[in-house]
This record gives C-alpha cells, sequence and structure tokens, in this order.
C-alpha cells in the first residue's frame, strides 16, 4: 500500500482514496453524533450554507466550531454531542479544518473521515476495499497537526499489517502521547479555543471506541457523512 500525507493546501490532485483525518474534534463529533443515532451528517462548505440548510429543515441538527451561536444547536465538541438524542436525525456540520478537508477531497472515488476513535474500523475498511494508494489528508494546521498525523500514521500502520495480525490498541500508546501532547490538546485543556467541554480532549484519544468507519459520498448535491461497516 502506497501512502501519502498531505495538507489540504497541498492536494493538487484528486486522489483515489483519500482518508481525511480530524481528531480535535470533527471527526470525533460525527462519530460520536452517529453512535448517538444520527443518520447522516451534511458537510457544509460554509456557515451561511449550514444554517440555510437548517432553515429549510427544522429538524435537522446544526453544528459549528468555536462558541454557541444562534440558530445553531450545539457546537462541534465530543463532550456536548454525546449527551444528544440524535436518532434519526440529520446533522449539519461545519467546521474550520475537517469538513473543509473532506470537501477538498469530494472527488475521490472513497473518501473516508476518522479519527482515533474510528482507527481500526477505518483501516479494516481499507484493506477489504484492497487499496493500493491511500492519501491521508492532515487537516489541522497546514498539514502539521500533529494529532492527525498520528492518527494518520496509526491508521495506515493497521491497514498495511493485515487482516491476520492483532488489533493495535499495544501499538498506539505512542501515537496517542504524541496527540496528547499536541498543540490543539493544549489550546482545548486550557481554554484557548472555545466551546469545549471538559472531557474533549480525552473523548478525541479513545482508541477505536466506535466499530464503524465514516464514509462520504454524494446524497443528491450535497457531500454527506454515513457510518459503514469494514
Amino acid at each position: 500500500m502506497e501512502i501519502r500525507h498531505l495538507g489540504i493546501a497541498e492536494l493538487t490532485e484528486v486522489p483515489s482514496v483519500a482518508v481525511v483525518i480530524d481528531v480535535m474534534r470533527a471527526f470525533t463529533v460525527a462519530a460520536w453524533a452517529f453512535a448517538r443515532g444520527a443518520e447522516r451528517i451534511v458537510l457544509a462548505e460554509s456557515l451561511d450554507e449550514a444554517l440555510a440548510l437548517r432553515a429549510r429543515h427544522p429538524d435537522w441538527v446544526a453544528i459549528k466550531d468555536g462558541p454557541p451561536a444562534p440558530r445553531f444547536d450545539t457546537v462541534n465538541s465530543p463532550g456536548m454531542v454525546r449527551s444528544m438524542d440524535l436518532r434519526g436525525r440529520t446533522v449539519v456540520q461545519k467546521t474550520t479544518a475537517g469538513t473543509v478537508g473532506a470537501l477538498a477531497v469530494k472527488e475521490a472515488s472513497l473518501v473516508l473521515c476518522a479519527g482515533f476513535v474510528v482507527a481500526e474500523a477505518t483501516a479494516r475498511l481499507l484493506r477489504a476495499r484492497a487499496c493500493d494508494t491511500v492519501t491521508f489528508v492532515v487537516t489541522g494546521e497546514d498539514g502539521r497537526a500533529e494529532e492527525d498525523l498520528a492518527c494518520a500514521q496509526y491508521i495506515a500502520l493497521r491497514a498495511a499489517e493485515g487482516a491476520g495480525t492483532a488489533e493495535g490498541g499495544g501499538q498506539a500508546a505512542a501515537f496517542l502521547r504524541r496527540a496528547a501532547g499536541s498543540r490543539a490538546a493544549g489550546e482545548l485543556a486550557t481554554g484557548v479555543r472555545k466551546g469545549v467541554h471538559p472531557d474533549d480532549v480525552a473523548l478525541c484519544l479513545e482508541l477505536d471506541r466506535f466499530p464503524f468507519a465514516m464514509v462520504a459520498g454524494w446524497d443528491g448535491a450535497r457531500m454527506t457523512l454515513r457510518p459503514a461497516s469494514p
């Protein structure tokens, strides 16, 4: 398996297979939304689009980065989303990095969105699809976010090892330590970033919390994320 790690700005061509990584916090939040019953997540291009979709569909749930804001239902925090009842709901998500990265590779033949919470399921899906070349999109800090890079490298390791190997909890410790020491983790823990629950960092570092991968694809005219069994 040939692996590439690129920031969003470094995407000069459409990859065949893309794994978009946002550990803190977009795709940890997305995974929690599915765990709380969400049917799908629409990835919005802008805050205005998210609000317009929410206005047209009053039963949809709108999520954004940063502090709470009028007409948004909640913020991009796994600690907050985990207490919501989202059974059968459509979520609209707009974040600074994660959703931007997914939309940047929307023409790829396969787009997966991931964090540590769905790492093994994502690796299993890559193995099941027999992907020859995989581009990991490191969304944070112009492709240099340590938590995203660590997660991408861990998933790549697990995907390359083959289905016959034991699951990688023991291998993961060093990757999780890198993520825990990242700038993003520090900013969340110290309140530099707004719209934060005290448990957010710990929730973002839960390895394989969920058994599903997350696949983004077209649903009509919109890029939509759904859970998928590997």
